[in-house]
């Protein structure tokens, strides 16, 4: 039996190589997401100095090798900082996206349920008992006579504008 000394339990207190690699792949792709903001968004995260330089450096380069060691640079950077406000802030920003597409796809849904569904206007006036039915009907039929007629969608994209007020 071998007797084992304190020292061989040190390694246990230091991250293994896998979970180190995966934690500098984690940055890295923090680091992909920075260079895919537009520089506004950049600049309303206040990065360090370095850290924006070597993402606004990144969105220069277009040859692949050039740019991968540029991320793995970017990930070596972001070791030394507090990325935790920078990924809330993305996080944020990228749920809102995703509110803002839903919103979209429930106007869509609406606009093409009360082109369709003659019922679907008595719905809509439960659910949202402030809107114009009035108005809507007519924006309604305005946009069954323009597709009928082959004209521009001119009452199809005012309903859209129009169901925009209640949703």
């Amino acid at each position: 039996m071998q007797n084992h000394s304190e020292n061989d339990n040190e390694p246990e207190d230091r991250p293994s190589k896998t979970q180190r690699k995966k934690a500098m792949h984690a940055l890295q792709n923090i680091g992909e997401q920075l260079v895919e903001l537009d520089t506004k968004k950049l600049e309303e995260l206040n990065l360090p100095e370095i850290l924006m330089n070597a993402v606004l450096e990144a969105k220069q380069i277009k040859k692949h090798g050039g740019r991968r060691r540029q991320m793995q640079y970017i990930g070596k950077v972001m070791r030394n900082i507090d990325v935790l406000p920078i990924q809330e802030k993305l996080d944020a920003w990228q749920q809102t996206s995703i509110q803002q597409t839903g919103r979209l796809h429930q106007l869509e849904r609406w606009r093409e349920r009360l082109l369709t569904d003659e019922n679907a206007l008595t719905e809509f006036a439960e659910k949202y008992p402030d809107a114009d039915l009035q108005h809507l009907r007519a924006l309604v039929r305005n946009a069954l006579k323009e597709k009928q007629a082959n004209k521009p969608p001119k009452n199809f994209r005012l309903l859209f504008q129009e169901l925009q007020k209640y949703l």
